[in-house]
C-alpha cells in the first residue's frame, strides 16, 4: 500500500498578499517587497501545517475599509479559491475584526490573518509552561475584541490553522470570563518574571555576564548557539522552531565564563500583544551584557530583516546595550558576493553607532567562530582581566587550582615551598586571592 504524505490532510491554503502601488518614480519597484513578504508567509505557512495550494498578489491604488480589496477584486478572489477547492485563506496583513468577517462572507471559507498565524505557530511550538501561558494570553488578547459576532468562529476553536492553542472551554463567549482568565494568565506569568529575576540576581552574585542571540526568525541562531557550546538545542528550517528560552555556559579565551541565551526569533509586523507576552522571557535580551545581532547574509532582503529586529529591540528597550554584529551562512553566498561582504565590513559599512565589530561566520561549517569567541571575550565588560603577581604556598591547592581553572599562567616558579605566580585572572578572583599577592602589580 502506498503510504500517504503528512500533507494529504492538511488544510488546502491559499495566500494571498495586498500592496499599495508605487508612484511612477518607483514604479519598478512596485510590488517587489510584497512578492518577497507573500514568500514569507509561504514559509509560516507550511511551518503551521499549511498545505498551499496558490499564492496571489493584488496590489491596489488604496486599501478598502470594509474588505481590504474591494468587490471586484473580492468576486476575483471568491473564483479562484473555488478553483483551487482552498479551504483556507491567509492573508499577509493584519485584519480588523469587520473586515475578517466581510472576507469571510464574501468567500465562504475561513480566512486567517497574519497576526493570527504567528500566533498559531506560537501555540505549536511552546512546549514549557511559561511559553504555553504566554502564547495563551497573547491568543486572548487577539481574540478578544473579535467576539463581537464571532460564536461561529468560536464554536470550532481548536481545529486548525489559526485557531491552535485555546479551545472552547477557555474562550467563553462571555467577555468577563475571557477577562478573568487574561487577569490569571499575567499573575502567572508575573510569578514566571518573579522567579526569573531573582535567579538573574543569584547568577549576577558570581560575576557571570549574559550573552544574547538576537536575530530576524530562521537566522541561524540556534545552530550558532550549538557550535559555540556544544549544546543540542532542537534546530529546524522552519520558522520560529526556538521559542522556549536557553541558556548555557561558555568559556572564553581568557578562562572567564559567560553565559549564552538563545533567544525567540524576531519577525516583521511581529504581534505587539506578542512582544507584550514574552516580556518576561525577553528580559533576557534587556538584562544581556552583550548581544549578538544575528543576521542571514544569504537572504536577500536581510537589511530590511535586520530593520526589523531593531524595532523590536527598540520596543524592548535594549537598543542602546553593547552589540556585536554577527553575519551568519557565509557558506551560502557565492565568492565574489562574500568577498564584497568583507570589504564592506572592512570600511565599517555595515556598523551602527552601538556596534563593537562585525564578524563573518558560518554555523554550519564553523567557518570564523574561533575569532568570533575571541570577539565576545574582547567585548565582555563583565568581570575584566587583571594581571597579578602571586605567592601561594603548596599547601594551598584550592587558591592554586582556581588559578590554574579560571585564569591563565604567564610564569611560575617552586621556591621554599610556595608557588610564585603572574596570572592573568578575572577581577573577581583576584579580589578574592589579595591575601596572597606578592604587593607588585601587572
Amino acid at each position: 500500500m502506498k503510504s500517504s504524505s503528512p500533507l494529504d490532510n492538511a488544510e488546502r491554503t491559499l495566500l494571498v498578499g495586498v500592496g499599495l502601488k508605487q508612484p511612477k518614480s518607483r514604479a519598478g519597484m512596485s510590488g517587489a517587497v510584497e512578492r518577497q513578504s507573500l514568500e514569507e508567509l509561504d514559509e509560516l505557512a507550511r511551518s503551521a501545517g499549511a498545505r498551499v495550494v496558490g499564492t496571489r498578489l493584488q496590489m491596489r491604488d488604496s486599501l478598502d475599509a470594509a474588505t481590504l480589496l474591494g468587490r471586484g477584486a473580492l468576486s476575483e478572489l471568491q473564483r479562484e479559491v473555488e478553483r483551487v477547492d482552498a479551504g483556507l485563506v491567509i492573508f499577509d496583513r493584519n485584519l480588523s475584526p469587520s473586515q475578517h468577517r466581510n472576507l469571510e462572507r464574501g468567500m465562504g471559507c475561513r480566512v486567517v490573518d497574519r497576526t493570527q498565524l504567528i500566533l498559531d505557530i506560537f501555540a505549536r511550538h511552546a512546549h514549557s509552561r511559561e511559553g504555553q501561558l504566554q502564547v495563551e494570553l497573547a491568543q486572548l488578547n487577539y481574540l478578544l475584541p473579535r467576539l463581537a459576532g464571532a460564536s461561529r468562529e468560536l464554536s470550532r476553536l481548536g481545529g486548525g490553522i489559526g485557531t491552535r492553542g485555546p479551545g472552547e472551554q477557555k474562550l467563553e463567549t462571555d467577555r468577563r470570563r475571557i477577562r478573568d482568565r487574561i487577569g490569571k494568565i499575567v499573575q502567572a506569568i508575573e510569578v514566571v518574571r518573579r522567579q526569573r529575576a531573582l535567579r538573574r540576581r543569584a547568577r549576577q552574585a558570581v560575576p557571570l555576564g549574559t550573552v544574547a542571540l538576537v536575530g530576524y526568525t530562521n537566522a541561524g541562531k540556534s545552530t550558532l548557539f550549538n557550535a559555540l557550546t556544544h549544546a543540542e538545542v532542537m534546530t529546524s528550517s522552519k520558522m520560529f522552531a526556538t521559542l522556549d528560552p536557553t541558556v548555557r555556559s561558555l568559556r572564553l579565551p581568557s578562562r572567564r565564563r559567560v553565559l549564552l541565551s538563545d533567544t525567540v526569533g524576531f519577525i516583521r509586523d511581529l504581534p505587539p500583544g506578542l512582544i507584550a507576552a514574552f516580556r518576561a522571557t525577553l528580559e533576557e535580551v534587556q538584562e544581556a551584557a552583550l548581544i549578538l545581532q544575528v543576521t542571514d547574509v544569504s537572504h536577500p532582503l536581510h537589511a530590511e530583516q535586520d530593520a526589523e529586529v531593531e524595532k523590536v529591540l527598540v520596543d524592548l528597550g535594549a537598543a542602546d546595550r553593547r552589540r556585536l554584529r554577527v553575519f551568519n551562512k557565509i557558506d551560502c553566498l557565492a565568492p565574489e558576493e562574500l568577498q564584497a561582504l568583507r570589504v564592506s565590513c572592512a570600511r565599517g559599512a555595515l556598523s551602527a553607532e552601538n556596534s563593537l565589530g562585525r564578524i563573518l561566520v558560518s554555523a554550519q561549517t564553523g567557518a570564523g567562530l574561533e575569532e568570533l569567541i575571541g570577539y565576545i571575550d574582547q567585548a565582555m565588560p563583565v568581570d575584566p582581566i587583571v594581571e597579578r603577581r602571586l605567592v601561594v604556598p603548596m599547601a594551598n591547592s584550592r587558591e592554586l587550582a582556581m588559578i590554574y581553572a579560571c585564569g591563565r599562567v604567564l610564569d611560575s616558579e617552586v621556591l621554599d615551598g610556595q608557588m610564585r605566580l603572574r596570572a592573568e585572572v578575572p577581577a573577581s578572583l583576584a579580589a578574592r586571592l589579595k591575601s596572597f599577592a606578592s604587593g607588585q602589580e601587572g
